[in-house]
């Protein structure tokens, strides 16, 4: 039997913590149980990965290219801005839907005793999804009675984070697109309900 190719093999190791962070709900995992699982040495995995802080980084770099590739593109389509929001928090609420290992990796748990650049490295990418839900807050030009864009996009991030985590905390039995177009109804009805649909 032929062995993997080196890209293969990384492909291997990513899919496979992936998979360990979903089936145990986020703890932290060694690369001694991750070489196991793989069915290699701890030292093939080196060979692929310097570090396992690097095994995480690449896992936000799929993480980034899956959501904001998406995003850029809902950014740039002719709807009204409330129907932009919509879609973008629909996205991050499915991802982790679909994603239970990598919404355990958002939650963060798992990267408790790993380098703190993991740490700022999981700020960057809320903050950069905050930075997109501004933005399209600031073109949908909300009523002068509410908030500032900033604050709305806080809340509206702390909402998605907040139902990651619930399906993060009940092992996914309450997924996080539970009742959210209800949810998202009553949210786009504050703050969208002067904008004409287009």
């Amino acid at each position: 039997m032929a062995r993997p190719r080196r890209g293969e093999r990384r492909q291997e190791i990513l899919e496979t913590l992936a998979r360990l962070l979903e089936e145990t709900s986020g703890a932290p995992i060694t690369t001694a149980q991750l070489a196991s699982a793989v069915g290699v040495s701890e030292a093939a995995l080196y060979r692929h990965f310097p570090s396992k802080a690097r095994m995480f980084e690449a896992l936000f770099e799929f993480i980034e290219e899956s959501l904001f590739t998406r995003i850029n593109r809902i950014g740039a389509e002719p709807v009204a801005s409330s129907i932009k929001v919509g879609q973008v928090l629909h996205l991050w609420l499915a991802f982790a839907d679909k994603n239970h290992g990598l919404a355990n990796l958002l939650q963060g748990a798992v990267l408790a005793g790993e380098h703190e650049r993991l740490r700022d490295r999981l700020a960057q990418l809320y903050d950069r999804l905050e930075t997109h839900l501004r933005a399209l807050l600031r073109d949908a030009n909300l009523p002068s009675g509410l908030p500032a864009p900033s604050v709305c996009a806080q809340l509206l991030l702390a909402t998605a984070d907040g139902r990651v985590a619930q399906a993060v905390r009940t092992r996914f039995r309450i997924s996080p697109l539970a009742e959210w177009d209800t949810q998202w109804a009553v949210l786009s009805a504050a703050l969208f309900a002067h904008e004409p649909v287009s």
